[in-house]
């Protein structure tokens, strides 16, 4: 059974930081493909940003140079690294897997079959 747990989010002033973790059980991240994606409040659930099967990253426009996908392997562990934070990237994250990319990031929310819970951040101006 495959469980992803995220943890990470909370307030922040614009231009901060924040690191989000995926914690996952029932597969191995180092060989998996899966991504993180943002839902804002009356908004449609987007794709932030993706790693493939064999490592290759890709983000979303709106997040590139800012935002930066990585997994650990050691700890089974899938990181989104957030910096120059803006009001805009205010949202709740969702980290998923199950997605068939083997050397191409996966960015559509209708490639994945798992989904962790999700974790909120808010960015204040």
């Amino acid at each position: 059974q495959v469980r992803l747990v995220e943890s990470g989010g909370g307030s922040v002033q614009a231009g901060g930081s924040v690191r989000l973790s995926c914690a996952a059980s029932g597969i191995t991240v180092s060989s998996a493909c899966m991504g993180w994606f943002r839902q804002a409040p009356g908004k449609e659930r987007d794709g932030v940003a993706g790693v493939s099967i064999v490592g290759f990253t890709k983000c979303a426009d709106s997040v590139k140079g800012r935002f930066t996908i990585s997994r650990d392997n050691a700890k089974n562990t899938l990181y989104l690294q957030m910096n120059s934070l803006k009001p805009e990237d205010t949202a709740m994250y969702y980290c998923a897997a199950g997605c068939a990319g083997y050397t191409t990031p996966r960015l559509a929310e209708s490639e994945y079959n798992y989904w962790g819970q999700g974790t909120q951040v808010t960015v204040s101006s």
